[in-house]
């Protein structure tokens, strides 16, 4: 699957578009994981436990993502986006989304 953030494959041509492709993954943090954040504020720094979860929700709405658009029947994805919400305290939405194309 091919994924691109312009509005265009380089050196492609789009011969067809199936829609908007979207995944989503809900995530909350746990409380191990913020006894160590409430910690590591006082003395500064990354807080790499929500690095990594941050990235791997990310991972997971982006694939989610491919297995939408592979279900249209596409091989790639144009103007990839990706955005962050929260949906109550200490509980974010990630959601990838982008138009679903054969190329």
């Amino acid at each position: 699957m091919i994924l691109v953030t312009t509005p265009e494959v380089p050196g492609q041509k789009i011969k067809e578009t199936h829609g908007i492709a979207r995944g989503s993954t809900v995530r909350a943090r746990n409380v191990g994981s913020d006894i160590f954040a409430g910690l590591k504020n006082i003395v500064g720094g990354e807080i790499s436990e929500y690095t990594k979860l941050q990235a791997d929700s990310r991972e997971q709405a982006m694939q989610r993502m491919i297995e939408d658009a592979q279900r249209m029947g596409a091989n790639a994805i144009v103007n990839v986006r990706l955005t962050t919400s929260m949906v109550m305290q200490g509980c974010s939405e990630i959601l990838a989304y982008g138009t679903a194309v054969t190329v």
